[in-house]
């Protein structure tokens, strides 16, 4: 039967902590919180983002006829209001974030090279800022009475020609 590892930990509060036998110094510099701040990011853009998710759920599929009325039309008029806009707007910029900060956390847990975990971020980051620049100039530049159209394709809030 093998004795267990004795280790020997100095008080919490001093500057050499021991270890197995290897000595290691605690620098008194400020700590980075950056993976706090990402930890309680997550938790509340996830409270929030449960709210606006209801939310557009509940006026796009159980108000009116459901997703039976769910058209360009629909989209439409639904972002002609500046508070729907706003509303898509910090729904997508949340979920983004918070998805984006959940898959960085799965590259930094599992890659195991620096050049593997540096090029996976790069995409990532690529990738989520892309999502968030094309997503938000949809929002806040769809026009859903483009000029020049002719009147019977147009939706039914569109001002005539």
């Amino acid at each position: 039967m093998a004795t267990p590892l004795k280790t020997r930990i100095s008080a919490p509060r001093s500057n050499d902590n021991v270890v197995n036998g290897i000595k290691y110094n605690r620098s008194n510099s400020k700590r980075n919180n950056f993976e706090m701040l990402a930890w309680l990011f997550m938790r509340v853009s996830g409270v929030i983002l449960v709210v606006l998710i209801f939310g557009h759920l509940f006026v796009n599929l159980m108000m009116g006829e459901g997703v039976h009325r769910i058209d360009f039309g629909f989209v439409g008029g639904k972002w002609a209001n500046p508070f729907w806009q706003v509303w898509d707007a910090v729904l997508l910029w949340l979920a983004m974030l918070h998805g984006t900060n959940g898959i960085r956390t799965i590259i930094m847990d599992y890659a195991e090279k620096d050049s593997t975990r540096f090029w996976l971020k790069l995409i990532l980051f690529l990738a989520a800022a892309f999502v968030l620049l094309v997503g938000t100039l949809v929002i806040f530049t769809f026009s859903p009475c483009p000029t020049g159209s002719p009147a019977e394709l147009l939706p039914s809030f569109c001002p005539a020609p």
